[in-house]
C-alpha cells in the first residue's frame, strides 16, 4: 500500500465574543469498577481539546473516582450490576444528555458482559449524534457486527489490531494486509476509522492517510482513551469526522512526542499526554500560521 502522509487541518480561531455553548457538548460514556481512570482521562482530553461542556456518564460505583479526577467536567451516575459495570436500563438515565450532545464518546473502561453489549448496541444503533467508539464498546460490537451498518449518525471507530481482529475474525497477520481490510470494513460500515499502530491510519473506506507523530512510549494503557477524548472534543466543536480524526491523531501523537522529550519513552504514561496537549495545540497553531 502506498502511504499518503497526513495533510493536517488547522485549528480554528475563536471569536472574542464566543461562549462555552459555541464549542460543543460532549457526552462521554464509560468506566466501571477498577477502570474509572479510562473514562476520566477521555473526559479531560475532551476539555483539553477545546470542548465547551463535557459530561461523563459512568456507573455510580466508580463515580467518586471519576469525579475526583478533574473538577472541570460534569458527571452523571448510571445504574450498574453487581460487578460495577453499566446496566442496559441506564439508557433512560442518559436520554436527556443524548438529546443535546454534539458528540458522544463511547467505550473507555466499560468492561465486558452481556448487559454492556446490549447497552452499547442500542446506543450505536439509535443515537443520531456523531459517536467516537473505542475500547470495550468495540468489543461489544464485535459480537453484533451485522448491526453496525447504516447507523443513524456518523461514527468514528478507533481500534488497535487486537480490537480489529474481533471485528474482523479473519484479519490477516501482516500490517499491510490489515490496512486493506480496515479500509474495506470502514467502507462496508459507512464509518471513519482510526486504525491505531505505527503510523496510525485514518480511513473512510475510500481514502487513507497516515500519521507521522507518536513514539513507542505511547504503547501503554490509557493512551487510546486520551485519543478518544481528543477526537470527540473536536467533533463536538463542529469539525467533520474526517478532520477530527486526522487532526486529533496528529495532536495526540505530538503530545506524546513532547512528553517523551521530558520523560523518555520507557517512563511515559497516558496522563502525561493530558499535560502536553496544550503544548501540542500551541505548536500546531504556530505551524499553521
Amino acid at each position: 500500500m502506498e502511504f499518503t502522509i497526513m495533510a493536517v487541518p488547522r485549528i480554528r480561531d475563536r471569536s472574542q465574543d464566543s461562549h462555552k455553548g459555541d464549542y460543543g457538548r460532549v457526552l462521554v460514556i464509560g468506566g466501571s469498577v477498577g477502570m474509572g481512570g479510562s473514562v476520566a482521562m477521555a473526559g479531560k482530553a475532551c476539555l483539553r481539546s477545546g470542548a465547551g461542556l463535557v459530561t461523563i456518564a459512568t456507573p455510580r460505583d466508580c463515580l467518586s473516582v471519576v469525579a475526583g479526577f478533574e473538577p472541570s467536567y460534569m458527571t452523571r451516575p448510571l445504574d450498574c450490576d453487581v460487578h460495577g459495570r453499566v446496566h442496559e436500563k441506564s439508557l433512560e438515565m442518559v436520554d436527556d444528555l443524548l438529546q443535546t450532545a454534539d458528540c458522544v464518546a463511547l467505550g473507555p473502561g466499560l468492561g465486558r458482559g452481556p448487559a454492556v453489549d446490549r447497552f452499547v448496541v442500542q446506543l450505536y444503533r439509535n443515537v443520531e449524534a456523531p459517536m467516537v467508539v473505542d475500547a470495550d464498546a468495540l468489543n461489544a460490537l464485535s459480537a453484533h457486527s451485522e448491526r453496525m451498518s447504516e447507523p443513524p449518525g456518523a461514527r468514528i471507530l478507533t481500534p488497535h489490531a487486537g480490537e480489529l481482529k474481533r471485528l474482523i475474525p479473519d484479519l490477516l497477520p501482516t500490517r499491510e494486509a490489515q490496512l486493506k481490510q480496515a479500509m474495506e470494513f470502514a467502507s462496508k460500515m459507512g464509518c471513519t476509522m482510526i486504525f491505531k499502530g505505527h503510523q496510525t491510519m485514518v480511513t473512510d473506506g475510500f481514502h487513507e492517510i497516515f500519521n507521522t507523530t507518536g513514539n513507542p512510549g505511547m504503547a501503554t494503557g490509557g493512551v487510546g482513551d486520551v485519543l478518544t477524548g481528543v477526537v470527540a472534543g473536536l467533533v463536538g466543536q463542529g469539525y467533520s469526522c474526517w478532520d477530527a480524526a486526522v487532526l486529533g491523531t496528529h495532536l495526540h501523537g505530538l503530545a506524546g512526542d513532547l512528553a517523551a522529550e521530558k520523560y523518555g519513552t520507557a517512563s511515559l504514561i497516558a496522563s502525561d499526554l493530558l499535560d502536553y496537549l496544550p503544548a501540542a495545540f500551541l505548536s500546531h497553531m504556530g505551524e499553521s500560521t
